[in-house]
């Protein structure tokens, strides 16, 4: 439980982990990966932040949708590992950034998930990452992020 008692001290709550909203599961687990589906800055069911990063939303708005859509996929980690003291390692993040034609910074919109990641697991936080425009996102959403993660521990435990 130390990974819990790290998000104590650093008052980090989790939102209850999200349903999908479409037909897919959230995460799958093959061997010791969990693959967690693409997550989007909701909070029970509701999109957070709306709109284009450099129009309706500044890059420190993006930046905090990210960390948000990055809770998502710790509390689908938490529900579906029952202790995130199992996450060995946080592999691989993909990040899109809906954005106006031209906006560059992709990388440091997705910090935002990175750096929670780091927050959260330390060192096995750190992982390799793209961050790429998108010129469109469900339901108007500026970020979403999905994530591998190397885990320990029976699939049926």
């Amino acid at each position: 439980m130390e990974t819990e008692r790290r998000l104590e001290t650093l008052g980090i709550v989790l939102p209850q982990a999200p349903s999908p909203v479409a037909n897919y599961v959230r995460a799958v687990r093959s061997g010791p990966w969990l693959f967690v589906a693409g997550q989007g800055p909701l909070r029970d069911g509701e999109v957070v932040w709306r709109g284009r990063v450099g129009a309706e939303l500044t890059e420190a708005q993006g930046r905090e949708a990210a960390r948000l859509a990055a809770m998502n996929a710790v509390s689908i980690l938490k529900a579906e590992l029952g202790d995130l003291d199992r996450v060995r390692r946080i592999v691989k993040l993909t990040g899109w950034v809906r954005a106006v034609e031209g906006f560059a910074r992709q990388p440091m919109v997705i910090d935002g998930a990175s750096d929670l990641f780091v927050e959260v697991f330390g060192e096995r936080g750190r992982h390799a990452r793209s961050a790429v425009a998108s010129p469109d996102l469900p339901f108007g959403i500026p970020v979403e992020v999905e994530i591998v993660a190397e885990v320990a521990g029976d699939p049926a435990a």
